[in-house]
């Protein structure tokens, strides 16, 4: 089994790498929806000293359904990107690649996807803890992540 754990600031590289990725597919989805939105919201700006309380709550609301949702899309292509390219055959993402660097279970075989999807979930959870599951990989002995130890898998060096 393969003991060379990738420490926080190379997994940190590949993150970076991937984000690019996700943002650049996900603007091709994006963009043109919120154009249509932005020319929709604008044209309606001249007319909002005339709109009661009501229509102007009412556009903003919209406004913010609009961003929550990208939001949770924005998400949802993340998870399936990382949690489809971890269970393939390359056993990385983009960015893992470009640095060297695989997912594998504890005992060194590679993910299936509803294991991929568990660590990449979990990833929230340590997000949501002002990163702090995140850096300790830079701290556990084999370099794990919260999610990594939720869900039994490494980030290792090929």
């Amino acid at each position: 089994m393969n003991t060379n754990y990738a420490g926080f600031w190379l997994r940190f590289a590949a993150y970076v790498i991937d984000y690019i990725i996700i943002y650049v597919v996900q603007s091709f989805v994006f963009i043109p929806v919120l154009g249509v939105l932005g020319i929709s919201f604008a044209s309606k700006m001249d007319s909002m000293d005339n709109m009661s309380d009501a229509e102007s709550m009412g556009m903003a609301m919209g406004f913010a359904a609009v961003m929550a949702a990208t939001a949770l899309l924005t998400t949802i292509i993340a998870i399936l990107y990382w949690s489809i390219m971890e269970s393939s055959k390359y056993q990385a993402t983009v960015g893992k690649m470009a640095l060297g660097l695989k997912v594998s279970d504890v005992d060194g075989q590679n993910l299936d996807f509803v294991k991929s999807l568990i660590r990449n979930v979990c990833k929230i959870i340590s997000g949501m803890i002002l990163g702090i599951g995140y850096i300790m990989a830079g701290f556990t002995e084999k370099k794990q992540g919260l999610h990594d130890i939720i869900a039994g898998t490494l980030v290792v060096k090929k």
